[in-house]
């Protein structure tokens, strides 16, 4: 008789899934001291996708709390490269205009672009997933409460009162289950987990498709006559795409984007592109194609009792302004935080409904803005029946391309520059936040208004020492007070009677500047503002109960 293998692990967060998403919420939950199980049915040594090129400023703020966002930074291009987006009608054609955007090296301290001056310790990136996904792979295999278990593909999973269990299979054909005490689905757009909690998607199934080409070609940089830049997009007979410069040598991203409502994929031969893209006849080894839609669509719920959705499990959106895998990861740092604080002991079960209550909206608003930016994209006459003024020679067709080029520059500044889905999205519906009658400041792509007001992200300043703000902070909550003669201690004893982790950090007239108008300010975990005043509220008990979500118990406690 064959007696079956079964692997069995035991931990108190399981996570389904290691793409940056999985692994940003894993290496975050364990340098808050909670045992992670990551599993992901990919091997080990399976490359990376080669689909996210951007990583946003919110996203390496976290990276920068994890002590990671210097190594990515030096990931990708080398650091002189532009990080331009340029729009031409091939690479050896006529450029329409150019978002100028600084190289790496110059990130820091840059003025006169289209994204620097933001009020942040640290700018966008770009760079391929190419690069910087391993090193994240990398931190997981050396942080000591973090257990991975690739080639491992779960098929069950079930939850009662005290614990989920997850089974499934190991590449050696054996037989594996883990329990822990939450499990979060972190498992992409086709999540077993999400179908696991009857979860739906709800929205526009699909706006259009997208055939991507990944190159390798030393002969592009030769041929090219346009300024390099990290994303070229080309307008021409034949299609509308972007050129990515994955490593500023050799490997190339082109994407072909279909009109708005077409999923023709194989209209678009990948040689008749590539020479389209260049316009003009290259070397090069195509290394794979991949063909995706372009969609928005958002879970109807990101929880049930003890398993959670995140990232592209919970939210799949048109990649306009490159900013799903983000979202994914803003999700993931606000849910590392309560699973958390409920697992040490210090916060109530109360506290996890929170984390649809606000992130659920947020991706509704950055998912519409992300489709509005798509179809203003795809959905046009230009992009339809390219005029073939666009491609003819003359003083007249030079004007009619300024004009095209103006009008792409418009439309486009947003989503390579956009503080506002970096900074302005906010939390307005918390049960876990204390509110006043002032109502958060409007964003859009572009537009942030930085903002005390509770929900919204707590405004980044630089201290007189130097350092920034978030890096005074640690990984608890933080009062921020203007007026030094303010006695807090109330608020103090009240967070270390159930050990809630709580600093006060004073700020001086000069740091706080106009921003900080009120003397008092509760920030999270997350850096979102939790709650305001000039003085402490007459029960201080009461608003350390609400932070920690003892003033929004469960019905079913867990």
């Amino acid at each position: 008789m064959t007696v079956e293998k079964q692997t069995t692990a035991h931990g108190d967060v399981l996570i389904i899934g290691a793409g940056p998403v999985g692994m940003t919420l894993a290496l975050d939950l364990a340098r808050r001291g909670i045992d992670v199980i990551i599993v992901e049915k990919q091997r080990a040594d399976a490359a990376p996708r080669t689909r996210c090129n951007h990583i946003s400023a919110r996203s390496l703020e976290y990276y920068r709390s994890l002590g990671i966002a210097t190594e990515i930074r030096n990931a990708g291009l080398p650091r002189s490269h532009p990080h331009d987006v340029a729009y031409v009608t091939s690479l050896t054609g006529h450029e329409l205009t150019r978002i100028r955007i600084p190289a790496s090296e110059n990130t820091y301290g840059s003025v006169g672009y289209a994204d620097s001056g933001w009020p942040t310790p640290e700018p966008p990136h770009r760079c391929n997933q190419l690069y910087w996904e391993p090193i994240l792979r990398e931190h997981l295999r050396t942080t000591p409460n973090i257990r991975t278990f690739y080639g491992t593909e779960i098929t069950d999973i079930e939850q009662d009162l005290a614990q989920v269990t997850a089974r499934g299979v190991n590449g050696a054909g054996e037989s594996v289950q883990f329990n822990a005490t939450y499990l979060v689905g972190c498992d992409g757009g086709t999540s077993r987990v999400r179908k696991s909690i009857g979860a739906e998607f709800e929205g526009t199934e699909v706006i259009s498709g997208t055939r991507g080409v990944y190159v390798r070609s030393r002969d592009l940089a030769v041929k090219r006559r346009v300024d390099p830049a990290w994303m070229t997009w080309f307008l021409n007979e034949y299609s509308y795409g972007c050129v990515v410069a994955l490593d500023g040598t050799e490997l190339w991203s082109i994407q072909f984007f279909l009109p708005a409502g077409r999923t023709d994929f194989d209209s678009i031969d990948p040689h008749e592109g590539i020479k389209a893209a260049v316009g003009a006849e290259i070397d090069y080894e195509i290394i794979s194609v991949d063909d995706w839609y372009g969609r928005r669509l958002v879970a109807d719920r990101f929880r049930d009792r003890r398993v959670f959705i995140c990232g592209d499990a919970g939210h799949l959106w048109i990649p306009m302004a490159g900013y799903g895998m983000n979202a994914g990861i803003a999700s993931a740092m606000t849910l590392s935080w309560q699973l958390a604080g409920v697992l040490s002991g210090w916060a109530e079960p109360g506290l996890l409904d929170a984390y649809e209550a606000e992130r659920k909206p947020v991706t509704d608003q950055v998912s519409e803005h992300a489709m509005a930016l798509g179809l203003a994209n795809l959905d046009t006459d230009l992009v339809r029946n390219v005029p073939p003024m666009l491609l003819a020679e003359g003083s007249e067709a030079d004007a009619f391309r300024a004009e095209v080029g103006r009008e792409l520059y418009d439309v486009n500044l947003g989503q390579f520059a956009c503080a506002g889905l970096n900074f302005g999205s906010y939390y307005d519906a918390s049960p876990v936040i204390s509110y006043d009658t002032e109502s958060a400041p409007a964003y859009d792509l572009a537009t942030y208004t930085p903002s005390t007001v509770p929900g919204c992200r707590t405004p980044h300043i630089w201290l007189n020492d130097g350092r920034s703000l978030y890096d005074a902070m640690e990984t608890g909550f933080t009062l921020l007070r203007m007026d030094p003669a303010l006695d807090v201690s109330d608020l103090c004893l009240a967070a270390g009677k159930h050990n809630v982790p709580l600093q006060v950090i004073d700020l001086s007239v000069a740091e706080a500047g106009d921003i900080y108008q009120h003397k008092l300010v509760l920030s999270r975990p997350d850096q979102h503002v939790a709650w305001r005043g000039n003085t402490l509220p007459e029960d201080a008990s009461a608003l350390i109960d609400l932070i920690r979500g003892a003033g929004n118990l469960s019905a079913e406690r867990q």
